[in-house]
């Protein structure tokens, strides 16, 4: 992209609570919402009458077509207008709700999973994109903060209020009321002026390299998901499986030889935009936990979803109470060292989960623990990530930037979610769900480690500015 400004209708402008609000709720949409199918698994399989496959596909669906949309997104969130592409994710998000609350089969649970992805790929990059124009210095990092808190607090939410909603109203209700919040984001966000880039390059979208990652994304999707069910040998997962190395490779070679690439890598070299993004693809992929952790406390121990999501409660409050602590951190000590503190805390608490020997109560509270530790890591994580992944980057490619930043959060989750799911059904063959288990949280704990070793070894020690 050539030189390109700001209109001038972001010049004068600042952003509003109200605005702010408007953006948290929108965000929710996905985090709270669209992710509270982790903790009601159970209840939608029975409900749907579909497979343990066709389940994991619905439910990873909505973080794989996310992640692979977001930086189209993106991109066009810079060129047509960020609130333009805000209000046409809360549209699709009020779209796909409502096809799952009509659903009776695997054909609108998809579907409308599939439009949740796209939602979340409109809202997510532009709504950053509006907290770095509109928002400065500790203005930006406090709505960074609530940014965050829409995110990783809804992902604090989603199990919690998921398992309240399906024991209690049923879990289709979790939707209608995604599309309430939706429309309350709409109202409270209009007026705000648009904001985007006017640039003079005509260079052609590429449609190529768009078109090699979704091929390669959704080859790998069903790859994780369906491979135990398939068979890992079998011709199909071996056919798919040499997609997705031909079809990344290919990527990789195409975006290397264009000028206006899917993904633009050179935002890589800034070493702290890259710790930063692959940091948050890793413990986004922690995710997966949460898909392991409730589904085994109710098929091997007994619980409730209700039951389920109290379990989940530390997690919920210490997520909203440190990501305020996390911003402060941030601008008391820079980002790297609460970025490693809170990986640190995650994994310990994922690794408290994993004790699966222990039986009775005992059990029921080191999760309990477990997820409070988790909960507390990742809200010391969030805003000196964030703010690590967009402060250098100039305002015309922060659209793209956040894009690229949250494609590895969406793709993250979407595949730790599968993975973790392949690997627990796979080691719960016969209905050992303890082995399942202890199997699916320590791949969780390799996803903190490795987490861990890029903010240590990539990320420079002072902040980049």
């Amino acid at each position: 992209m050539k030189a390109a400004t700001h209109t001038a209708d972001t010049a004068t402008y600042k952003g509003t609570n109200k605005l702010l609000i408007g953006i948290v709720l929108s965000v929710l949409t996905y985090w709270l919402f669209a992710q509270s199918l982790l903790n009601m698994a159970p209840a939608v399989q029975s409900d749907l009458g579909v497979s343990s496959g066709v389940l994991n596909i619905g439910i990873s669906m909505t973080g794989l077509f996310s992640g692979i949309f977001i930086v189209v997104a993106g991109g066009l969130a810079d060129k047509l207008g960020r609130m333009k592409l805000t209000y046409i994710g809360l549209i699709l998000s009020v779209i796909g709700s409502a096809a799952l609350v009509i659903a009776h089969g695997p054909v609108l649970f998809i579907g409308g999973r599939i439009l949740q992805g796209l939602s979340a790929a409109c809202i997510m990059p532009a709504t950053m994109a509006l907290v770095k124009t509109y928002y400065e210095g500790k203005d930006r990092q406090r709505a960074l903060s609530y940014w965050s808190i829409g995110s990783w607090g809804g992902s604090g939410l989603c199990s919690f209020f998921g398992g309240a909603i399906a024991s209690s109203l049923g879990w289709r209700y979790v939707f209608i009321f995604s599309i309430i919040v939706s429309i309350c984001s709409a109202l409270l966000i209009f007026g705000t002026p648009e904001s985007k880039v006017v640039s003079d390059s005509n260079s052609k979208f590429d449609s190529i390299g768009l078109l090699l990652f979704i091929v390669s994304m959704v080859a790998l999707n069903v790859v994780v998901s369906k491979g135990s069910e398939l068979g890992w040998t079998s011709p199909i997962v071996l056919i798919l499986a040499v997609i997705v190395i031909i079809g990344l490779i290919a990527f990789y070679k195409v975006e290397q030889t264009i000028d206006n690439s899917f993904v633009e890598f050179s935002l890589f070299e800034n070493r702290g935009y890259l710790g930063a993004t692959i940091s948050n693809f890793l413990l986004n992929a922690v995710a997966g936990t949460l898909i392991v952790i409730n589904t085994y406390v109710q098929q091997g121990r007994g619980l409730s979803s209700a039951k389920t999501g109290m379990l989940s409660i530390g997690y919920l409050c210490l997520v909203l109470i440190t990501i305020r602590i996390g911003e402060k951190l941030l601008q008391t000590i820079g980002a790297k060292k609460p970025m490693l503190w809170g990986t640190i805390l995650s994994g310990t608490g994922v690794g408290l989960m994993a004790l699966t020997m222990v039986t009775g109560t005992a059990y029921f509270i080191l999760v309990f623990i477990g997820y409070s530790l988790f909960g507390m890591g990742l809200g010391m994580y969030a805003t000196p990530s964030t703010d690590t992944a967009i402060s250098s980057v100039p305002n015309e490619k922060a659209g793209v930037a956040s894009g690229i930043y949250k494609m590895a959060s969406s793709l993250g989750g979407a595949l730790g979610v599968a993975i973790s799911a392949a690997v627990y059904n796979g080691f719960s063959a016969g209905g050992n769900y303890t082995q399942g288990a202890t199997f699916g949280l320590l791949t969780n704990i390799l996803f903190c480690v490795l987490a861990l070793g890029s903010i240590l070894f990539i990320i420079p020690k002072e902040k980049q500015v």
